[in-house]
């Protein structure tokens, strides 16, 4: 997980990543850049996934990679808000946030889970500054 984070990182995929799914007392989940032509390159670019027998607990402030069911894990993470331990055996954290966790507090939650994924991923920050234009987003990203 933290190799593709890195690769993410390093090829500027988090510049301008909206954070479009935020349910308070939950999740901030982020990972679905806004130009669908670099979205559209790492689609089909999979994670193979972790063996859930060793893993840290879905606690506050841990960081996951997002899954539409085994072997669907890309680009989308998200953060626990709270501890979410029942989502163990189904998700498996990679990382935890060391500080900050007062900026993920702030991230604007007020849409809730309304964005359309889908819509998202082929019209991008278009799609996003005319319909949400309150959501919180990574300016740049360094590793």
């Amino acid at each position: 997980g933290v190799k593709r984070i890195q690769e993410l990182t390093e090829t500027k995929f988090w510049d301008e990543c909206r954070a479009f799914r935020v349910l308070p007392r939950f999740v901030v989940q982020l990972g679905i850049n806004g130009d669908p032509s670099v979205q559209k390159l790492w689609r089909g670019k999979f994670l193979e996934d972790e063996i859930i027998s060793v893993k840290a607990s879905n606690t506050r402030g841990t960081v996951t990679f997002a899954t539409a069911g085994p072997g669907s894990r890309t680009t989308q993470i998200f953060f626990n808000t709270v501890n979410n331990s029942r989502l163990d055996n189904d998700f498996v954290p990679f990382g935890e946030v060391e500080s900050g966790m007062d900026v993920i507090d702030r991230v604007y939650s007020g849409y809730k889970g309304t964005v359309d994924q889908g819509n998202l991923q082929s019209l991008g920050n278009m799609y996003l500054k005319k319909n949400f234009p309150k959501l919180s987003y990574i300016k740049t990203a360094i590793f």
